[in-house]
């Protein structure tokens, strides 16, 4: 188990390392860099090869350690953006699921939040960089296709028991949870898809 942990929070660490060489106008590209390096942890979690405790306990290593660099005013810059929190409650609600829901479900939500966010942050960046726009904090429904398809593909790898019709909801609905303004989409996405669970896990 302790071998697969440490793989676990290798992928992460390496990420943050390796991002910074692309410094900070890549910031939102290499925040997604990083969500696509948890990938691995997850499918070890699904797999059984890391407990939930285990997974949620170093992950909240991290969200600690960046929520402390935030508090200080002494962000990793190269992926950090001062005043938001979105990678801090990513460690979180990824640590929550970790411990208090089972272990697919989980599983499926994380990969969304892993992938699908960063597919959708890495169109956005470049589609605003290419026509030069400030692409900070921006959302355009350029990234927002790319998430459903991604949400999509996890949904029929991850949740076979669901019809086409059911994925394409769930998908939906999650695009819609990123999508929106108000909630931080890394709190976002995994609380509405707590809330919707009964309506498609019958």
């Amino acid at each position: 188990m302790l071998k697969y942990l440490l793989l676990a929070v290798f992928f992460p660490v390496l990420a943050i390392a390796l991002t910074k060489k692309l410094g900070e106008d890549y910031a939102w590209v290499n925040r997604k860099i990083i969500h696509f390096s948890s990938v691995p942890a997850i499918l070890m979690f699904r797999e059984g090869l890391v407990s939930g405790i285990e997974l949620a306990g170093a992950v909240m290593v991290f969200a600690i350690v960046q929520l402390i660099t935030h508090i200080m005013k002494k962000e990793l810059s190269w992926y950090q953006i001062r005043d938001n929190y979105g990678e801090v409650f990513y460690c979180i609600m990824f640590s929550a699921m970790a411990v208090f829901m089972d272990v697919n479900y989980a599983s499926a939500i994380m990969l969304v939040i892993a992938i699908s966010d960063g597919i959708t942050g890495v169109l956005r960046f470049y589609y605003f960089k290419k026509n030069g726009f400030n692409v900070k904090l921006r959302k355009h429904w350029i990234g927002s296709v790319g998430y459903i398809l991604s949400a999509l593909i996890i949904a029929f790898v991850m949740l076979p028991d669901l019809n086409v019709v059911m994925k394409f909801a769930w998908s939906g609905i999650l695009m819609l949870a990123e999508y929106q303004k108000v909630i931080d989409d890394n709190v976002a996405v995994p609380v509405v898809a707590v809330l919707i669970k009964p309506l498609f896990m019958l």
